[in-house]
């Protein structure tokens, strides 16, 4: 089988839910892909230590990245996520949050997203974690 005949990750916007381009509401994975699933990603580097302290956009893009090195780990990347979960601290912007990943997460056929707003995350100081679902068909 050619690649171009490749089953596919289907991502459906239903008729009678909003239709939005910055995510679907259902997935469809076909059988036979493998499914990765990344843990929350912070804005931590590979010392440990948190960037960009109290500035929610930068948070978020290095949260990002986080995950598109988890991802890559697993063979994946940024277009086989089929669901983010994406969680803000009480009070950050979200509009500067998602402001700084939005290019980077657009898509014709976008993923998933659940966002939630919480008291606080494991990381002291973080104001995003970012978690994800991807499958890659083989």
């Amino acid at each position: 089988m050619s690649s171009d005949q490749l089953p596919t990750v289907q991502r459906l916007r239903p008729q009678g839910l909003v239709n939005s381009p910055a995510f679907s509401h259902v997935a469809i994975v076909p059988p036979g892909a493998t499914t990765i699933y990344v843990g929350g990603q912070n804005a931590v580097d590979a010392d440990g230590h948190l960037v960009g302290q109290d500035d929610v956009a930068v948070q978020s893009a290095r949260a990002l990245a986080n995950a598109r090195t988890a991802l890559a780990a697993a063979g994946a990347t940024l277009s086989d996520v089929v669901q983010w979960t994406v969680l803000f601290v009480d009070g950050a912007d979200l509009g500067a949050g998602y402001g700084a990943i939005a290019s980077e997460l657009a898509s014709d056929e976008p993923p998933l997203v659940m966002a939630a707003r919480v008291a606080g995350l494991g990381v002291p100081g973080a104001l995003v974690e970012i978690s994800a679902v991807a499958a890659v068909v083989h």
